[in-house]
Parts: C-alpha cells; sequence; structure tokens
C-alpha cells in the first residue's frame, strides 16, 4: 500500500510539473488548444487563466489559420483518445503548413502519465484532486495548485 502511495505522489509531481509549465506558457502569452468547452472548465480549474480555444465544431483549416495568424506559441492538448489523437494530427498538419510547430511534448507526457487511469482533458482536473486526496499531498507553494474545489 505504501509503495502505491509512493507512486501515486510521484504521478502527481510530474502532473503538476506539466499544469505549472502550461500556467507559465499560458501567462507568456501561449496559446493553448483543447476539444471542448469542459476541457477548458478544467483547466481554469487547475488555474491556467489565459488564452485557451476549444476546437470542437469549427472548421479545422480556418480555425488553424486564425490560431496560426496571431503569432502566438500554441498546446495541442487534446484528448488521449482516438478521436484526440486524429484531432491533434489534424491540427499539427494545418499548423505546420501555416509556418507553426505546435507544441506537443505536454499532451504526450500528460497521456503517458494518465492514459491507464483518464482519457480526456475534462477529467484531469478531478483526478489531480483524488491524487492529493490520496496522497495526503498538501503543499501548495504554486499558485497552480490552488486548485478550485
Amino acid at each position: 500500500m505504501h509503495k502505491r502511495i509512493l507512486e501515486y505522489k510521484k504521478r502527481l509531481e510530474k502532473i503538476e510539473e506539466l499544469i505549472d509549465e502550461m500556467l507559465q506558457q499560458s501567462k507568456a502569452g501561449t496559446i493553448i488548444i483543447v476539444e471542448g468547452k469542459r476541457d477548458i472548465v478544467a483547466l481554469r480549474k487547475l488555474g491556467i487563466r489565459g488564452h485557451v480555444e476549444s476546437a470542437a465544431q469549427k472548421k479545422l483549416m480556418e480555425f488553424s489559420e486564425r490560431i496560426a495568424n496571431d503569432g502566438k506559441d500554441i498546446i495541442i492538448l487534446t484528448d488521449w483518445d482516438r478521436r484526440g489523437d486524429i484531432l491533434s494530427l489534424k491540427l499539427t498538419t494545418y499548423l505546420r503548413d501555416l509556418g507553426n510547430e505546435p507544441n506537443l511534448l505536454i499532451r504526450e507526457r500528460l497521456r503517458s502519465l494518465v492514459k491507464k487511469e483518464i482519457k480526456d482533458v475534462e477529467s484531469l482536473f478531478t483526478y489531480v484532486v483524488k491524487l492529493r486526496n490520496i496522497t495526503g499531498y498538501t503543499e501548495k507553494s504554486h499558485p497552480a495548485h490552488n486548485y478550485e474545489l
């Protein structure tokens, strides 16, 4: 049991590092692209207040052109299911064709940390809270750790 809690704690720390990275990049003007409104809500609950865009129900080429024309860095954070993979691939292709190299690393790192537990961005906030409760982890030295409960 103790070993399992240590694993959860390590996973939580890595997830929070990624959340902190998104928070910092978002503050610097990076645009975060997600699939839907619930994903935006989850990121807001995790403390990310910057520019987050939903790609849901949009013509992807037009959406990509508008985002690329902003001239800002871009993080693609689609779900780690088949649909999210396809959307990520399409967005990446369009954005690269428009001269913008989106950040996919955060999505891939999150995916590897949580894919056995959750499959989407909208579940991320609840999952982090669950890990905090399991591990008893209470350090709140960073604003991103002060989640809305």
